[in-house]
């Protein structure tokens, strides 16, 4: 079994971690080191070592974790910024307040202080574009980062960090460390309309990582994923995944946008891939040009993902590929 495949089967119990960190820090009221104890058996990530965060501003001023009613911007790179684009549309359907999500290198210069409070989410805690970002609103703005190395520049860079280590990983393509931050920003929420607890969706995710993939989605040459609200995140993230691992052709949007041109891609031996409820009449369309539709509307979408993980997995061992060393990729980005 690849590493990144073992990673992907310890994401139940790590969201169910992230839950209840979630609800330490949120009991606190304060920044914290978010490792007291050594990562779960079968993690195969460095364990925690507990001892409080470190922070670059005012330790113990209130936490990673946004309050109700401040607006919110969070940002990451890659993977993260599509972990950021999910907890957004999650914070604003919770009535948490106003929340938007940028790509690090793309966000709006003189919008820094319209906000209470900006998000990191940094698996390395070196991604260069992160790094500056922090280094630019620093003073101005209250900053807050997720990372998995309490040894990494964002742990100065950002006034507040919580540092998630128990869920690092060692495999380059990014998986349960991205997941898992999501859990711990999700459970701060507290109750979401339609959408299930963490500790649920753990549930639905023993199952994501135990039940046989469908040949239809093993077979197939073309993946496009599809999503609504927060599960656009994870469509994004989705075929991400499929590209870095195996190469794959895939594609990303929103659901209602299918219909307006990316269903001209689909027919035999393609896949639309929906993450949630599905569109009414969106099944009779996939079916009508001939794809495949793959929907599983009852399970949570994040662990939906984790299906399409390991679909990521199975696709580049099938193609003589090393899903632990991906083609042209490195675990963090950092620019000259």
């Amino acid at each position: 079994m690849s590493r990144t495949a073992a990673e992907i089967a310890t994401q139940p119990q790590l969201w169910r971690r992230a839950a209840a960190e979630a609800a330490r820090s949120a009991g606190a009221g304060r920044s914290r080191r978010a490792s007291d104890s050594g990562g779960p058996s079968g993690s195969g990530g460095p364990s925690g070592s507990g001892g409080p965060s470190g922070s670059g501003g005012a330790p113990g001023s209130g936490g990673v974790l946004p309050r109700a009613g401040e607006r919110v911007a969070v940002t990451g790179c890659g993977t993260s910024w599509f972990m950021a684009l999910a907890y957004a549309a999650l914070r604003e359907a919770a009535g948490q307040g106003e929340t938007d999500a940028f790509a690090a290198s793309e966000f709006p210069a003189g919008r820094a202080g319209n906000y209470d409070r900006v998000v990191a989410l940094t698996r390395s805690g070196t991604t260069t574009e992160v790094l500056q970002l922090l280094a630019r609103l620093r003073g101005t703005t209250r900053t807050a980062a997720l990372t998995a190395d309490p040894g990494t520049p964002v742990v100065d860079a950002a006034d507040e960090v919580a540092v998630l280590d128990w869920a690092d990983e060692e495999s380059v393509v990014q998986t349960r460390f991205a997941t898992t931050a999501l859990a711990y920003l999700r459970a701060g929420l507290g109750a979401v309309p339609g959408v299930k607890p963490v500790e649920e969706a753990a549930l639905d995710a023993e199952l994501a990582v135990t039940e046989p993939l469908p040949e239809a989605l093993l077979a197939a040459e073309q993946w496009t994923f599809l999503g609504r609200g927060w599960t656009y995140g994870l469509a994004l993230e989705a075929a991400l995944k499929m590209r870095e691992a195996a190469g794959a052709w895939t594609e990303a949007y929103p659901a209602m946008e299918y219909r307006h041109g990316p269903i001209a891609i689909t027919g035999p031996h393609r896949v639309a891939w929906v993450f949630g409820a599905l569109p009414e009449g969106l099944a009779a369309d996939v079916a009508r040009v001939g794809g495949t539709l793959h929907a599983h509307a009852s399970a949570d979408p994040l662990a939906d993902l984790v299906r399409a993980q390991r679909l990521a997995v199975a696709l580049a061992e099938a193609r003589g590929l090393d899903p632990d060393r991906p083609r042209n990729l490195t675990r963090s980005v950092i620019l000259p």
